[in-house]
């Protein structure tokens, strides 16, 4: 799968049903030995003046499935 089509999926976390973010928001953290994916971080909440409020980390193990329109994601963490 291209990134781009990677990109255009919607976020889902199962244990809440809720929608998260789209997959072209979230920064990679890539593992420079390897070149695989790490993890995901998505921004959290925007203030008045567009400023990241926090992330959340989804690590890439947390991706339960890949599907055709959406990332379906177990777990994450938030920073602030």
């Amino acid at each position: 799968m291209r990134f781009s089509e990677f990109a255009e999926k919607e976020l889902i976390d199962v244990a809440g049903g809720e929608r998260i973010g789209s997959v072209g928001q979230a920064d990679l953290v890539i593992d420079s030995r390897t070149g695989e994916i790490r993890s995901l971080l998505l921004p959290v909440g925007t203030s008045w003046f567009g400023k990241k409020q926090g992330t959340r980390k989804i690590a890439w193990g947390h991706i339960r499935k890949i599907g055709p329109e959406m990332v379906i994601v177990e777990g994450g963490e938030r920073s602030y």
